[in-house]
């Protein structure tokens, strides 16, 4: 299966084309009438004989939901095209309302029960995703991944959507196993604007292919077929990377090109969680994204998972330090996680640490690494010890977003790193959500 994702919607649908063959099935769920429970699927089917079929159907949702449109709909169709003899690959032009990491996850573990002539099972025990190709707009993805429009205000939902531009467009991209560049017209291109984008996009998926595709030329089969074919052999193709995975996979440059750069954050120290909160706000400004585990003085046994996209920003727990567990908790975790414990274990705190990737194209990321490290305990500070850090004034629940607003966490349905640790068997015992509610300038 191929998932063709992007905020253009033009240029997934004409990607998604290049791959409807022969033995192939596309499906596209189109979401703008979601706001009336009602979704309109389009699957087209082509025969080895090159016959083709498609069936347009109107999809009546009882809770007018992307997660309902992938539970009920989605994932059920992928079990049943499975059994099709006609079908070798299915190919998904998903609506930008539809995260591919979300919808991979989906696949991998929620179970499609009731289906008649199935076993309750997760659609991954029949369909395997292959690649993700995204498709980016040269002149408009910067802008998207830059700043902090809702999808809703920007006009790609017409439901109360809280996820911001910069969240999908990133989101897309560095999950993608290969990029289909929509060139802008000669007349309205910037040199400058696609030169940083080219950059922003080597570091943000080091190893995906690229190819461009020319106004006024539609990208052919066949080129897409040879940028399938370019995907490397340590692609995601779908794989939903953990809180303890690497930061840097892929090997991304981390030298400055176009002012872009981007910067790896590491401390054996903890967080002072009131200087952490203030420093947050160079993370917002100037940057593409950033991500990383976090170590909170007041909080030693917890994990804290950090993740940003343009204007926004959230911070949500992500299970426990190995140094924290039992003997039985260890043996359950993966042994990679603890090889690479292993080798920065210290007497005292074990695998208690804080690191974090920040891209940025608009901000001086020396200025960001130093603020953050004033943001960990001082000499002082660390010889208090942890009790004396338990007292410490605390901003963070078990989930935090920036700005800081009057919301409540986003729905676990859609994909976070409790989804996650639950699916593991790893979930934290406290599963309340903490908001915290006040202004933030």
């Amino acid at each position: 299966m191929t998932l063709v994702t992007g905020l253009d919607r033009e240029a997934v649908a004409r990607t998604a084309d290049a791959l409807a063959m022969a033995g192939t099935t596309l499906v596209h769920h189109d979401l703008s009438s979601l706001p009336s429970g009602r979704v309109m699927r389009t699957t087209r089917s082509i025969d080895f004989d090159g016959v083709e079929r498609c069936d347009i159907r109107e999809i009546s949702l009882e809770h007018g939901c992307v997660s309902c449109t992938l539970r009920i709909d989605l994932l059920p169709l992928l079990r049943r095209l499975h059994q099709r003899t006609t079908v070798e690959r299915i190919v998904l032009q998903l609506d930008p309302l539809i995260e591919p990491e979300a919808l991979c996850w989906a696949i991998e573990h929620v179970v499609c029960s009731d289906m008649p002539g199935f076993l309750d099972a997760p659609a991954g025990d029949d369909v395997v995703v292959d690649a993700t190709i995204a498709c980016v707009s040269e002149m408009d993805w910067l802008g998207a991944a830059s700043g902090d429009v809702t999808l809703d205000e920007a006009g790609v939902a017409d439901v109360e959507d809280e996820r911001t531009l910069a969240q999908v467009a990133v989101g897309q991209v560095a999950f993608a196993d290969a990029l289909v560049l929509a060139g802008a017209d000669p007349t309205f291109r910037d040199a400058w604007t696609s030169a940083r984008l080219m950059e922003v996009l080597r570091r943000l998926a080091p190893s995906a292919p690229i190819v461009m595709e020319l106004p006024q030329r539609p990208i052919r089969p066949g080129i897409v077929m040879q940028l399938l074919r370019a995907i490397g052999p340590t692609a995601r193709r779908g794989a939903i990377y953990g809180p303890h995975d690497p930061l840097l996979s892929g090997a991304p440059p981390l030298t400055t090109e176009c002012g872009v750069t981007l910067a790896l954050f590491e401390s054996d120290r903890p967080f002072h969680p009131a200087r952490l909160h203030d420093a947050l706000d160079h993370l917002l400004e100037g940057v593409i994204c950033s991500r990383g585990r976090l170590w909170l003085a007041t909080r030693s046994d917890d994990v804290f998972w950090l993740e940003s996209a343009g204007g926004a920003l959230h911070v949500e727990e992500a299970g426990r330090w190995l140094a924290a567990m039992s003997a039985d908790e260890r043996a359950e975790v993966d042994p990679e996680r603890l090889a690479h414990a292993a080798v920065r274990w210290d007497e005292r705190f074990g695998d208690r640490h804080s690191a974090m990737t920040i891209l940025a194209h608009r901000a001086d990321t020396t200025e960001i690494v130093q603020t953050l490290k004033a943001a960990t305990l001082t000499d002082a500070e660390m010889s208090a010890g942890p009790d004396a850090w338990r007292n410490y004034a605390d901003p963070f629940g078990t989930w935090h977003e920036e700005p800081c607003a009057d919301t409540v966490a986003p729905d676990p349905g859609l994909l976070s790193i409790t989804d996650r640790l639950e699916a593991e068997g790893n979930a934290p015992d406290d599963r309340h959500s903490d908001s915290e509610k006040g202004d933030h300038s």
